[in-house]
């Protein structure tokens, strides 16, 4: 279940992906089978060789990529999150979901 995110964000997201933009999209989230995670990072774009290679180049399984066709992401949680972000500079959704 998500939280935390407004309609103007997703609708610039989904924009973005659709255009073949890597976009990134942080939320709170509840996942019963992730305890501990509070947040997760849709990393979207509707290219899936360049969302593939983007993961590769980040050290991610591309194999774990859901092809949800308009919108197909890569879910980023865990340690590696926070790491990702700052290397894409994502300031801030880091200070905003205090990953920072």
């Amino acid at each position: 279940m998500a939280f935390g995110v407004k309609r103007e964000e997703l609708e610039a997201w989904k924009r973005k992906v659709a255009e073949g933009e890597i976009a990134f999209l942080t939320h709170y989230w509840f996942e019963p089978r992730f305890p501990g995670v509070k947040t997760i990072t849709k990393v979207g774009c509707a290219d899936l060789r360049k969302l593939a290679d983007w993961c590769t180049r980040h050290g991610l399984n591309p194999a774990y990529i859901h092809e949800r066709r308009p919108f197909p992401h890569f879910d980023l949680i865990g340690d590696k999150q926070p790491e990702i972000l700052r290397l894409e500079g994502q300031w801030e959704q880091l200070e905003r979901f205090g990953m920072a």
